[in-house]
């Protein structure tokens, strides 16, 4: 099958999604905010995950700072909050006022949860070796939780420049894995 040049810019696009998140820090008494949806797995068992954001990201400066976060996963309600999420500053507003969001304790680290999410991953930072040179955090799930209800569980992801998509039918297969 032929092959036509794709742009290195878009292969973002390829890649993803993974569902899209909010991410809540808190430095002194400032509570942010910040979208992202480029998070991989880096482990199982413990939880470790990888995230790189970008150094002019006020969220960077606090995580950096704080060393915590929560990873909160939104349902399809929230998808106006996750794209409002990405496209301001905690440094400028408080978002969870502005987007009638709830922050709510954690138990683990000091980062609020953000309530209306389903599932809130509480995260510490157990490795900075490569955020000099990529901004790549590693950070351990240290606390999770989920909401009873299934009903929440289809995701959003986003495609770029302001697509996304809902998580949807799911397969299952024959597969011996575990």
């Amino acid at each position: 099958m032929k092959k036509h040049p794709y742009s290195l810019a878009e292969v973002y696009h390829l890649l993803e999604p993974e569902p899209a998140v909010l991410v809540s820090t808190a430095l002194e008494a400032m509570k942010i905010i910040m979208t992202t949806s480029w998070h991989p797995m880096v482990e199982c068992a413990p939880p470790i995950i990888g995230c790189v954001m970008s150094e002019n990201n006020y969220s960077f400066h606090t995580l950096k700072t704080t060393q915590e976060w929560v990873i909160n996963i939104p349902a399809m309600s929230l998808i106006e909050q996750v794209e409002a999420c990405g496209n301001t500053s905690g440094s400028e507003i408080d978002q969870f006022k502005a987007f009638h969001l709830t922050p709510s304790t954690a138990s683990q680290i000091n980062a609020p949860l953000v309530d209306e999410c389903f599932a809130p991953l509480e995260c510490k930072i157990i490795d900075k070796q490569l955020v000099k040179k990529y901004n790549f955090f590693i950070l351990e799930v240290v606390k999770a939780g989920m909401t009873q209800t299934e009903e929440h569980r289809p995701t959003i992801h986003h495609l770029g420049k302001g697509v996304f998509m809902i998580a949807g039918k799911t397969i299952k297969t024959n597969s011996k894995m575990k």
